[in-house]
């Protein structure tokens, strides 16, 4: 089992410094996507004070010539403040703030997608729009080997592992409990985990969230569970399909409601809503992963959970479906849908702003409407 040689490094020795007192100033650590569109980086700043609110948090700025966000020449993107939350590693007063990134030119780079997403969020905040998104991901060795399984071939077959415990059911508990713990100090609304289908694979929940809340939290939630595997000198992917074969692939299903589908008779706003789902698919099947579709071509075959690619589908308690009611929602006429499409590796900002242009402002065209 390969695991980081920083892991080996003794924390005992590094809790010593950790335990110093910092005085007044406060260390912020800014965090950003790349120009993956998957990646995330981070840098930290020294504030003379604890920031209270996002007026408190000066803009910043970094090279992008080594985020793949822009050429050696012009490589200065800047660093603006959206969102923070408590360090659950340096503890309070610290900070982790999550920015936006803007090219030389104060335009949105390439893949900063929340800028749209919250303006399309806007637009109908009047209907509270709530998300709820199940995060999958495969805990691996820096070898890239899944963690725990033997090093020449393969654990048993699935079927003991979803939901599992002991020794030989549920692998790396350990880094699942660190990080709810650290979601929990830190401020996102991490509603629960479990062990997944596949063995070394698992799942935490964040949500309800409201509009661009969605995208924030599950963000720094990502960036903590690659922090906590940091410490533990292991490595959590979010391929949606890490391991070729009779093996789970890894999604990230949504669930989304307005105030009308969570009220008396909102089953009949859920099923317009998924009327117009079924004649946008492969708008949303672009969407649902950074690659377009190609990522998700892998995971989406029709087998293991999940639908096909090519084809919409939807169904009360159906896990073969695009779309899944469930079957509290169909006996009560009332609350939510899931849409089982986005991949691991989606781009949240990009999947709920998908679901809001076509359920609620009702577009139809295989391309984004531009709004003024």
């Amino acid at each position: 089992m390969a695991t980081s040689a920083s892991s080996k490094l003794s924390k005992a020795v590094k809790q010593q410094y950790m335990d110093l007192p910092q005085g007044d100033q406060v260390q912020a650590m800014y965090i950003w996507i790349d120009g993956t569109g998957e990646g995330l980086r981070c840098k930290t700043r020294t504030l003379d004070s604890e920031p209270k609110t996002l007026e408190d948090l000066p803009e910043w700025n970094f090279d992008g010539s080594s985020t793949y966000q822009s050429e050696g020449s012009n490589s200065d993107m800047y660093l603006i403040p959206q969102a923070m939350f408590r360090d659950p590693f340096r503890k309070d007063p610290n900070k982790l703030v999550l920015c936006e990134v803007l090219k030389y030119n104060r335009k949105p780079a390439e893949t900063n997608l929340r800028q749209m997403c919250k303006k399309i969020m806007g637009m109908v905040q009047n209907q509270h729009p709530w998300f709820g998104m199940e995060q999958e991901y495969t805990l691996l060795g820096t070898d890239s080997h899944p963690f725990g399984w033997p090093s020449n071939g393969f654990p048993g077959p699935q079927g003991p592992y979803y939901c599992g415990v002991g020794a030989d059911k549920a692998y790396g508990r350990d880094v699942v409990e660190a990080h709810y713990r650290a979601c929990l100090y830190a401020g996102v609304k991490i509603c629960g985990t479990n062990a997944e289908v596949m063995p070394a694979q698992w799942e935490f929940q964040v949500g309800p969230c409201e509009g661009i809340d969605m995208g924030d939290h599950l963000w720094i939630a990502r960036f903590l569970l690659h922090r906590v595997c940091e410490d533990f000198g292991i490595v959590a992917s979010f391929d949606p399909k890490p391991i070729p074969g009779n093996w789970n692939g890894a999604g990230c299903h949504t669930n989304f409601s307005t105030k009308e589908m969570r009220e008396e008779g909102g089953l009949k706003y859920i099923e317009e809503s998924i009327e117009r789902l079924a004649k946008r698919h492969q708008y949303h099947i672009r969407a649902y992963d950074p690659k377009g579709g190609l990522d998700n071509a892998r995971r989406l075959t029709g087998h293991h959970e999940t639908s096909n690619i090519n084809e919409f589908s939807a169904g009360v308690a159906n896990r073969g479906a695009s779309i899944r009611i469930p079957r509290s929602v169909g006996q009560e006429m009332k609350g939510y849908f899931e849409d089982r499409r986005p991949s691991a590796n989606c781009d949240p900002y990009a999947v709920t702003e998908a679901l809001v242009r076509t359920c609620l402002l009702n577009e139809e065209s295989e391309e984004p409407v531009k709004y003024k």
